[in-house]
């Protein structure tokens, strides 16, 4: 807790939850989440890949085929970037534009079969040097870091 100055995960006696939200420091709590996320980025298996196309392989592999206008507004880049990104993805065999069933007249994008493969492969050696890391923390830390999943994953959800 003195690296980070976040509160502990079990507030104290008589402080309810919402409470220890109030209490946060805001930029500890950014600070934190910035940390991790670098600690992820480095544990990922280097590529060609950007973090934009990942993210797109990503949403494209979780929500479905979307158009290239939906997938632009989603990862926060203009239409034309998101072109050339689906473009190279798509000569690279990661992804494939096709006709939305419901529209034939509508291009929609989804991930191919070499895409879902890469991101699994990408995740597996992520996972083993996140497991690696978490095995040197004491078993409080790891039993505090695996309860937590749950609420980091409904906030992932809460994105714009």
């Amino acid at each position: 807790m003195a690296e980070t100055g976040i509160a502990p995960s079990d507030p104290p006696a008589g402080i309810g939850v919402v409470d220890q939200l109030d209490q946060l420091d805001r930029t500890e709590l950014a600070i934190s989440f910035e940390r991790v996320f670098t600690l992820v980025r480095r544990l990922t298996p280097q590529g060609d890949l950007s973090l934009t196309a990942v993210s797109t392989l990503r949403t494209l592999e979780r929500q479905g085929p979307h158009r290239l206008s939906e997938l632009a507004v989603r990862e926060g880049v203009t239409q034309p970037a998101m072109t050339q990104l689906v473009s190279r993805l798509e000569r690279d065999g990661l992804a494939q534009r096709c006709a939305d069933p419901g529209d034939g007249r509508v291009v929609v994008v989804r991930i191919a079969d070499a895409g879902r493969e890469l991101l699994l492969a990408r995740r597996e050696a992520r996972a083993q040097k996140l497991y690696e890391l978490l095995s040197s923390l004491p078993p409080a830390d790891r039993a505090a870091i695996v309860a937590a999943l749950p609420a980091l994953n409904r906030l992932a959800d809460l994105t714009p």
